[in-house]
């Protein structure tokens, strides 16, 4: 058991990671992921999932077909809700990159704790239960559709396919809700409440009524073009495109993980987090930059060691505007020189499980040293004065990393994260 005294709390342990599991409309393996960043190669198509004829918007980013299934197969087990088989499928390959179970099963019980964010949650196994409620009547509903149903239906899923024993629960907070789970793992491992989490964030919502509500909210692009649609931080934005996706990381104990010669990925340094507590849908400079602060502060950093930022960067106006501002506030003239790089114009905006997929390709740029070109950005907004990566990757210093996340209902996180050590 984890030493929990006030010797152990008073002397935070460090975190790295030590496995990661991604899957997005880039691909389901790390390698083709980077392979498609640095080419400049965008995920963002016309939606095959269903029939879009009587939509205004028509695009978004899939998971290529075939590729999930194939693993759920390869898992022996078959599928049950988009978001849940999201997060088996990248659970799977960050626990086995971890070490810490075989590719092939039996596995045995261990104590490792599951924390996922999501923003919809099992909307898949949802709009399936109101379409036969609406079709058959409540005699029509089976009993199975309460646990489909359930938000934490995620991480039970998680804990149980790989018998994972330690804590298991979903955060939900909008597009902010991955971080908010990566920051609790952080938190727990480096206060000893816990030795290992599994941990990141899974959405799957393309089905008729979900993604008919987003058509109707007017934030989506309206540029028909899938590869041009999403433009983050350009002058000439329309909006954000929707994409599905779930990433996984491993966390634990510097001294647990060199312990058992685990290979480290990376190393999470603080987290941030606040409320703007002013507007649902609009967000606010000001309580961005608190948590852009918050997350220096807890990494004991000041703003010109930062050597990379990856951005929340949706491509609708405001937020673009409003983040770059909170980005300026918060680093001062530090921000001149930071290269900004904002993945959602690759993977689009995978809504609860953007922070997680975006704080993976901070990784990867940081082994590397590398950071992939923005797409659509020929003509960067003057109100969004940061020092945006253009249509070339770029090298940067393997030094710490800020990931911004940033959601409806006012909810900030902010992730400081460093190289392998």
């Amino acid at each position: 058991m984890p030493d929990r005294s006030s010797s152990r709390i008073s002397s935070p342990r460090r975190v790295v990671v030590t496995g990661m599991g991604i899957a997005c409309a880039l691909g389901i393996e790390e390698a083709v992921v980077w392979k498609n960043l640095m080419a400049g190669k965008t995920g963002i198509g016309h939606l095959r999932a269903f029939d879009t004829t009587a939509y205004k918007i028509r695009i978004g980013a899939e998971v290529p077909e075939g590729l999930i299934r194939g693993k759920l197969k390869e898992l022996r087990r078959r599928p049950i809700d988009r978001a849940l088989d999201l997060a088996v499928v990248v659970a799977w390959d960050a626990l086995a990159q971890a070490n810490l179970i075989t590719r092939e099963p039996p596995w045995s019980e261990q104590d490792v704790a599951v924390l996922y964010g999501t923003g919809v949650g099992s909307a898949q196994s949802h709009f399936n239960a109101f379409s036969t409620f609406f079709e058959k009547g409540p005699r029509g509903l089976r009993p199975t559709t309460v646990p489909r149903c359930m938000y934490n239906a995620i991480s039970a899923g998680v804990s149980m396919q790989f018998k994972l024993t330690g804590s298991n629960y979903v955060v939900v907070s909008a597009c902010n809700s991955a971080a908010n789970a990566m920051g609790t793992a952080f938190r727990m491992i480096r206060d000893g409440y816990a030795e290992k989490v599994l941990c990141g964030g899974s959405d799957g919502f393309f089905d008729p009524f979900f993604f008919g509500v987003w058509n109707n909210i007017g934030v989506l692009s309206p540029i028909e073009d899938p590869a041009k649609a999403c433009r983050p931080f350009a002058r000439d934005r329309r909006g954000t495109v929707l994409g599905e996706g779930a990433g996984a990381i491993v966390l634990e104990t510097l001294d647990g993980a060199s312990a058992r010669g685990a290979r480290i990925r990376g190393e999470i340094l603080g987290y941030g987090e606040s409320s703007d507590a002013s507007h649902i849908t609009r967000p606010s400079g000001e309580g961005q930059a608190k948590a852009i602060r918050r997350a220096l502060d807890d990494a004991g950093l000041q703003p010109r060691e930062i050597a990379l930022i990856n951005a929340h960067g949706t491509a609708t106006h405001s937020n673009d505007a409003t983040e770059s501002q909170s980005v300026r506030s918060a680093l001062g003239p530090a921000a001149d020189r930071i290269p900004v790089m904002a993945n959602k114009s690759y993977f689009g905006h995978v809504l609860g499980a953007s922070g997680i997929l975006e704080t993976i390709t901070t990784l990867l740029a940081l082994e590397r040293g590398m950071a992939p070109p923005n797409l659509n950005l020929e003509n960067p907004d003057p109100a969004c004065s940061l020092n945006l990566i253009g249509k070339e990757p770029v090298t940067i210093n393997r030094g710490p990393a800020m990931k911004n996340s940033f959601g409806f209902g006012g909810a900030n996180g902010v992730l400081i994260v460093g190289p392998t050590i």
